[in-house]
């Protein structure tokens, strides 16, 4: 991506100097000089995890090249979930209409300041609501403010979208406590199931999302940097994707008719909505990752107009799934090779064997950040955790929809250190990693007391 240093805008109040100010420089430093390639990142974890699981428990290497092999594949269907979250998140977010709405939005701010902290807390706001639109939508957005605020620091601002991510386990697609919910979960026969009224709708839930919600705006704001620092997307690179409707002349073919028959568009949206209706009527209000999908898919079906309209954004939307497609199998690998052999469960006892009842929420949340290295997935985290940490919990007398989040807590937390969940934004973006993880991860050590308060009192 092609950046330029943007010449000093009018004084803003980031200029003076603030505490969160050395902590961010410092950070920014680090990562963009020693953090690699996500990919590189996802090797060099998969050779970690080998030589500790090597090391510390039973298995051997040919057991462990086994786990691996057998794991590596075991996240596909995942990779499409999410290969189809940035598509059809990307396709909607390209519409016309929704474009018109952010745009309208975006215009609220005024200094690069205030475009930061719209963004972040635009980003925080609707990854309660759920994470996958969120995480696109919230990229998608900060790139539009990056287009009327054209001396903010567009590192800075994509930044904010993904740290408005850090939300997402405390809002209504948060997987840990709605798969605990769920029956047939891994856990129900040890612990039972612990409903959303024990996790999601907690008083210190709530509290600690609303935290979030109302800091990390000021935390963006907060790192945002001097003016000769600032660096500014080149405008040509945001300019508004072109439109993908096609206007057929007189002489068009019975088939380029069909391809842009709005009618068929309309059936496919009906045939959608009447399967959303039947399935929030039978089973409540359970989002999932499908559902989400498959209503972001029949939202920008409607909003392109037409079939092809429609394919034409997918296709444009498809070029930053390169990613996912490359690193998933490397941390399905990794995830595997952590349950199967046991380190994962020795990790997590370091930190309960020293708990008690006041203190497991905030050791469990730590064991779950230090895991979200290896296993960067909520699910998994309850898969790799929850058979450590539940019953631990459960003997402790500690409650279980506390326990659970904790392990929710400490995912969501570490993300901003683990460039995993950065891909799709930074796919739409046009950024590297190290662009933004600098102010990620400041943003990782600033909202440690959030989750540590929560948790204890």
């Amino acid at each position: 991506m092609s950046v330029t240093t943007a010449p000093p805008p009018a004084p803003d109040a980031s200029a003076r100097f603030n505490p969160i100010t050395p902590i961010s420089r410092a950070l920014t430093w680090l990562v963009s000089r020693y953090l690699p390639d996500p990919l590189i990142f996802a090797i060099i974890l998969t050779v970690l995890t080998f030589g500790f699981a090597w090391w510390l428990t039973p298995s051997g290497p040919v057991d462990l090249v086994r786990m691996w092999g057998n794991g590596f594949w075991n996240l596909l269907a995942f990779s499409m979930q999410m290969a189809l979250v940035l598509v059809t998140g990307h396709a909607l977010a390209s519409s016309e209409p929704v474009r018109n709405v952010m745009g309208r939005v975006a215009s609220i701010a005024k200094t690069p300041t205030q475009g930061v902290m719209l963004v972040c807390f635009a980003a925080a706001v609707t990854n309660v609501v759920n994470w996958g639109f969120g995480l696109v939508v919230g990229a998608m957005f900060a790139r539009e403010v990056a287009r009327r605020v054209p001396k903010s620091d567009y590192r800075l601002l994509i930044a904010s979208a993904y740290i408005g991510f850090m939300t997402w386990h405390g809002g209504f697609s948060a997987s840990v406590p709605l798969v605990a919910a769920t029956k047939g979960n891994p856990m129900e026969k040890t612990v039972g199931l612990i409903p959303i009224a024990d996790t999601i709708f907690t008083t210190y839930n709530i509290g600690i999302t609303l935290a979030l919600i109302v800091v990390l705006p000021l935390i963006c704001r907060m790192m945002h940097p001097k003016p000769h620092e600032v660096v500014a997307v080149d405008p040509a690179l945001l300019k508004p994707e072109p439109s993908t409707k096609r206007v057929l002349g007189p002489d068009a073919s019975p088939a380029e008719k069909l391809e842009e028959s709005r009618i068929l568009g309309f059936v496919v949206a009906a045939l959608g909505i009447g399967y959303l209706f039947l399935h929030f009527q039978a089973k409540g209000f359970d989002l999932n990752i499908n559902t989400v999908n498959l209503i972001m898919l029949v939202a920008g079906l409607i909003l392109h107009g037409t079939p092809m309209a429609y394919a034409r954004a997918v296709a444009n939307a498809a070029r930053g799934t390169a990613g996912i497609m490359v690193q998933f199998p490397f941390y399905a690998g990794i995830q595997i090779m952590m349950e199967h052999s046991g380190l994962g469960g020795l990790i997590t006892n370091l930190f309960v064997d020293i708990a008690n009842k006041e203190t497991f929420p905030v050791l469990a949340f730590l064991s779950s950040g230090l895991i979200n290295f290896a296993v960067p997935s909520g699910g998994g985290h309850w898969v790799v955790q929850g058979p450590f940490i539940m019953p631990a919990a459960q003997q402790l007398g500690v409650d279980l929809g506390k326990a659970a989040m904790a392990i929710a807590y400490g995912e969501e937390w570490m993300n901003m250190a683990q460039p995993f969940w950065a891909l799709p934004a930074l796919a739409i973006a046009g950024l590297g990693v190290r662009d933004i993880m600098g102010y990620c991860a400041t943003a990782l050590v600033i909202t440690l007391p959030i989750f540590l308060i929560g948790l204890y009192f």
